[in-house]
């Protein structure tokens, strides 16, 4: 980077500012070509600063002044009535729409889905509270082929202890 020269290259002679006033007075005082006046060239009436304020202000007439916005708000305005007619329209569209939902619409495996993973808490007592045994034979539970692994695998997977098999033991 190139330095800068802090020297100006001007100079001026040494005590040179130190006597100019007397200096300066001398050269005019010994110059009769250049008079400089004693008196004022100009005058101004009396008391003429005191009402000037005045003078010029009632030669001001008193327009208001136009004022031009540097920011125009109808882009703005523009924008809200169109976000107000989306949000309507979508309001009145959707308003006409009811859907009834029944107990048809839903597929029957989405209801056994619902019923096996989720934990409902039901003992089998109370599950035997709502499921209807009028209708019920006992052919219809024999015939329905229980096979022996699925009721080992049941008991292995839902008994804790083979206590629990003993019925002797509860009292009803």
């Amino acid at each position: 980077m190139k330095k800068v020269n802090k020297n100006s290259g001007f100079k001026l002679p040494k005590n040179y500012l130190e006597n100019f006033n007397d200096s300066l007075l001398d050269k005019i005082s010994s110059q009769e070509e250049i008079k400089i006046p004693n008196k004022e060239g100009f005058t101004v009436p009396k008391d003429y600063f005191d009402t000037l304020h005045k003078n010029i202000s009632d030669k001001l007439e008193d327009t208001p002044t136009k004022v031009i916005p540097l920011k125009s708000y109808k882009k703005y305005y523009y924008s809200a009535i169109a976000a107000a007619a989306i949000i309507l329209l979508f309001v009145g569209i959707n308003l006409n729409k009811t859907t009834n939902y029944s107990i048809e619409d839903i597929a029957n495996s989405d209801i056994d889905a619902y019923i096996e993973y989720t934990d409902l808490n039901f003992s089998s007592y109370e599950i035997a509270e709502v499921v209807p045994v009028d209708n019920l034979d006992i052919t219809d539970i024999l015939d329905a082929g229980i096979n022996e692994e699925n009721i080992i695998d049941y008991l292995e997977d839902d008994l804790d202890s083979f206590n629990e098999l003993n019925l002797d033991s509860y009292d009803y």
